[in-house]
């Protein structure tokens, strides 16, 4: 034995002994995870238990972070007991998550990082689809972009909220972050680069410097741009790490996007009411005609009751009589007196005022 293996001996007997309390205690919280299961399944209740609680897990995820004191990042921790909990949750109740697809794209990395990779993730071929399925109850929830830090507002999400009476139970943060990829056997130069248009856009300075002369080719999603590159090794395209995996693409260029700091926002929708984790996000629809004031009469009682707004994007009403609607983000759980006071007096002055759900703060640091 090496001199190496005799000082490594010690720790590896230590790491051993680690996995093995490890083992047990993971089995003993799936254990309370089973019973917790059995209690709220025997609950007399009209409706059925619910059993994925995100203000819940948010808690968790929240005093972990504060309790850690490393070496593992807040973030690893997060995805450490993100993946405990789905594993657990999937005791109790296997979840069917839809999203926005195909396979390999952005806000399937953004169920998995909600839900963990023990949820069941199904890809839907529109963002209506995705509503379509969780309203009808074949799937439990739906996961759905809904804003992008470059690129603004996905207004296809917005709209589809007019007609529906869904909750947002969630939110996501994900770092978007471009890769050129293509076939692991490739050779010889790239003829074209595909990916989705806003990718495209996002890439523009350092395609420009690096592939100035060829054609860029926009296609309906940075995963299906992977999945013609899988087939034509004279086509490079742009997408993320996930989208690389599931086609076998050789990565050529990483983070290539202009803005380092790129992040989308994903929903996650359900039809349930969310309790408050004590550091919430509420959003509301408000309608109102096109009338001078009319914004004005909207938001003055965020400030007499001191409520702090994160977003509010306008959309136009579906009605056709030029009536506009307004989509409001704000701090605070729709629970807590004062959100409860601002609402009340949107009412007063707005054609219809709809809470879209209270729910945690993105947990996770991106």
């Amino acid at each position: 034995m090496s001199t190496d293996d005799d000082a490594l001996q010690p720790l590896r007997q230590r790491i051993d002994a680690i996995d093995q309390q490890l083992l047990k205690l993971f089995n003993e919280r799936a254990q309370c995870a089973l019973e917790v299961g059995v209690i709220k399944q025997g609950q007399p209740t009209e409706q059925a238990p619910v059993f994925y609680r995100p203000e819940r897990e948010a808690q968790i995820l929240r005093r972990l972070q504060g309790d850690n004191v490393g070496p593992l990042s807040d973030q690893d921790v997060a995805g450490l007991f993100r993946e405990v909990i789905s594993c657990c949750l999937n005791l109790e109740q296997p979840l069917t998550v839809a999203y926005f697809g195909p396979a390999g794209t952005y806000t399937e990395a953004a169920a998995v990082k909600q839900f963990g990779h023990f949820a069941n993730t199904q890809p839907m071929a529109s963002i209506d689809e995705v509503f379509r399925e969780v309203e009808s109850q074949a799937v439990h929830y739906g996961v759905v972009p809904v804003e992008n830090s470059t690129e603004g507002m996905v207004n296809h999400t917005l709209d589809c909220f007019l007609s529906s009476q869904l909750r947002i139970c969630a939110e996501v943060e994900l770092p978007i972050h471009h890769a050129l990829m293509r076939l692991e056997s490739a050779e010889g130069e790239i003829r074209e680069i595909r990916s989705h248009a806003q990718s495209l856009a996002q890439c523009r300075g350092w395609l420009d410097q690096h592939y100035p002369g060829v054609p860029r080719v926009v296609v309906a999603s940075n995963a299906e741009a992977a999945r013609q590159a899988a087939a034509d090794p004279s086509v490079a395209a742009i997408a993320g790490e996930m989208a690389a995996d599931r086609y076998k693409l050789r990565m050529l260029s990483t983070r290539i996007e202009d803005h380092p700091d790129n992040k989308t926002r994903f929903l996650v929708l359900g039809n349930q009411n969310v309790g408050p984790s004590g550091s919430d996000k509420t959003s509301i629809l408000v309608s109102v005609r096109n009338e001078p004031g009319a914004l004005l009469r909207v938001l003055e009682p965020f400030q007499r009751f001191d409520i702090s707004l994160s977003r509010i994007e306008t959309r136009p009403a579906r009605s056709g009589d030029w009536s506009y609607v307004f989509f409001i983000d704000f701090d605070g759980h729709q629970s807590d007196p004062n959100a409860t006071s601002v609402i009340e007096a949107i009412g007063d002055v707005a054609l219809e005022v709809r809470c879209l759900g209270s729910y945690p703060k993105t947990v996770v640091p991106a």
